[in-house]
């Protein structure tokens, strides 16, 4: 996956990637953040606040998303901003597609910067759980100040 393209231009389409969520990504996530709430680990405890049972934390379907983008990056690709809404509950045992989408690609004399569209969806529902914008920065590895030749 690492440079999965080059270089990217506007329009390219990346992923998309899957990834099965499990029970032990929970506990590690929860170990890792501090966030213990049992709705992410208790199957009663989540019925009890009506949800449909566990349920992944928000910010690690989040750096899910950052951690394909940052693999599939340019080498040397960085994230430096990244914002996201979460629109739907993901549970353990559920398939995660992930897909990104290159929206603008920007130069200087020294590196490159593109935004991209990222989306987190669970296979089979038609909307993405998880969806945002990213913006990535590597230096320009032409080592021309004008870039490629045409």
């Amino acid at each position: 996956m690492t440079g999965e393209l080059r270089m990217w231009k506007q329009g390219d389409t990346l992923g998309p990637w899957t990834e099965v969520v499990t029970r032990r990504h929970l506990v590690q996530y929860a170990g890792a953040s501090g966030d213990f709430n049992p709705i992410h680990y208790d199957e009663e405890a989540a019925k009890s606040f009506g949800l449909p049972g566990v349920i992944t934390h928000g910010m690690f379907n989040m750096g899910l998303l950052a951690r394909y983008l940052e693999a599939a990056a340019p080498p040397g690709g960085r994230l430096v901003s990244f914002r996201a809404r979460f629109r739907s509950m993901v549970q353990p045992g559920q398939t995660l597609e992930i897909t990104a989408r290159v929206i603008a690609v920007s130069r200087d004399a020294e590196q490159e910067r593109a935004v991209v569209d990222v989306s987190l969806t669970v296979k089979g529902q038609p909307k993405a759980a998880v969806a945002g914008q990213a913006v990535m920065m590597w230096r320009d590895s032409w080592g021309d100040p004008g870039g490629p030749s045409s």
